[in-house]
């Protein structure tokens, strides 16, 4: 039940927004009692904490498998790029949430969640310091700032990607990490 309340919630926090969603519009939508819902969560905020805690928490564990590959840093940003933008196909709504409704947290949940974003893009920042220092990217490439570029591209997908688009997500991907990593010169 709590994995249903929180699919339901994350389908309406998209559609309405997290404010305009009350408990009641949840319960409602599952047909059961506010009861139930208090049985798994102390709150609506805490509901939101578990939707970005679970969220991020997978994408973390999933960017460490990706890490850990004995590979280059161009194909490990690659294939953090396909992550992030993969994610859109089967956890859109969750993106969605995940990057539009932090500023509904109190300053203690965001701090965590700003931690464990940071996190993320300071893997990021450190696949790119390495491959600088290797030599498979420019020495004065700027690692932190290419880190933000590359969640400042891949996270505005959420608002505006058609998953049944014209060019697959895949592909999307391919065309994010080619810019990133080879900017748009000849």
């Amino acid at each position: 039940m709590k994995d249903k309340i929180t699919k339901h919630s994350v389908q309406l926090f998209k559609e309405k927004g997290f404010s305009e969603t009350s408990i009641q519009d949840i319960v409602d939508s599952l047909e059961v009692t506010k009861g139930t819902f208090y049985y798994y969560f102390k709150s609506k905020e805490e509901l939101l904490m578990d939707i970005h805690e679970r969220y991020i928490d997978d994408l973390l564990e999933r960017q460490r498998k990706i890490i850990h590959k004995e590979q280059t840093a161009a194909k490990t940003i690659t294939d953090i790029i396909g992550l992030l933008i993969g994610d859109i196909q089967f956890h859109q709504a969750d993106g969605v949430i995940y990057l539009r409704e932090m500023r509904n947290l109190s300053p203690e949940n965001t701090k965590k969640i700003k931690a464990k974003r940071s996190k993320f893009r300071q893997v990021i920042e450190q696949v790119l310091e390495d491959g600088r220092k290797n030599g498979e990217f420019r020495q004065d490439l700027q690692p932190k700032m290419i880190s933000f570029a590359v969640l400042g591209v891949t996270n505005w997908t959420y608002n505006w990607v058609d998953v049944e688009g014209e060019i697959s997500l895949d592909e999307l991907a391919k065309m994010y990490a080619d810019f990133v990593l080879y900017g748009v010169h000849n």
